[in-house]
């Protein structure tokens, strides 16, 4: 299956793969070869990606994302999103430091905007240190 993960800064991925795990917004679902059409929301969370059908999970390759957009169709899987950052993107001290930022941003929230804003904040942040976390695991 040929799988194309693109971000506004431009492809993050693009190739033949076995397997992709992705993050929806009706949960965690995989995706292979000759799977039938399909359009959906991508959630925040983790896109685990199996080149090979025999790949052990220690060498999946891994992109945190924060929404977006899949369509599967004619054997391609195409995943459009704003941001995708794989592990080694992450620097683990930034992100801790601002999900603390967030966190803090959440207790002091005087209304709803600025209560979903941090919330948002965290989610984001929460991702980051979920694909650093997955990366340092498989070393």
């Amino acid at each position: 299956m040929h799988f194309i993960l693109t971000a506004i800064s431009g492809n993050k991925y693009d190739g033949e793969v076995y397997e992709v795990v992705l993050p929806t917004i009706d949960g965690r679902i995989g995706v292979l070869s000759n799977h039938m059409p399909l359009f959906s929301v991508i959630a925040p969370g983790v896109i685990a990606v199996r080149q090979k059908s025999n790949d052990p999970d220690s060498a999946l390759t891994y992109f945190a994302t924060y929404g977006g957009a899949i369509e599967v169709s004619d054997n391609t899987l195409k995943v459009l999103v704003d941001e995708a950052h794989q592990p080694d993107e992450v620097n683990l001290i930034e992100a801790q430091e601002a999900m603390e930022q967030a966190q803090k941003m959440k207790v002091e929230a005087k209304d709803q905007a600025s209560l979903e804003h941090a919330q948002a904040l965290i989610d984001r942040q929460s991702v980051r240190l979920k694909v650093a976390g997955l990366k340092r695991r498989a070393r």
